[in-house]
């Protein structure tokens, strides 16, 4: 049985959702250069997108100090808290080891 990790399940998500929304890019699997920007881009946005679900979560976390949340949806938002920062070190991990990598690369 095959180990999947939070970055691999994250593409073939989004590869999914690409394909259930007909998106010509998906089919051909090259996105297009000017769609995308480039790579600091997308790690910026992704780093954005962990900070905007952390804050949701801890929004759901004081309102359910206020009494104004369901238990639910807190605990929800927390594992997609959890997620997305597992998810982020995955991605930090591999581009650190990549790095390192070509480091040793010789000239």
């Amino acid at each position: 049985m095959a180990l999947t990790t939070p970055v691999g399940a994250a593409n073939a998500y989004q590869m999914v959702s690409k394909l259930a929304n007909r998106d010509p890019q998906a089919q051909t699997g090259v996105p297009k250069a000017d769609a995308l920007g480039g790579f600091g881009d997308m790690l910026r946005n992704q780093m954005q997108s962990v900070v905007e679900t952390g804050n949701a979560s801890e929004m759901k976390q004081a309102a359910l100090v206020n009494g104004k949340a369901d238990i639910v949806d807190v605990v929800t938002a927390v594992a997609e808290t959890e997620v997305a920062l597992g998810t982020m070190v995955s991605v930090r991990d591999r581009v650190i080891s990549a790095y390192e990598e070509i480091m040793r690369m010789p000239i």
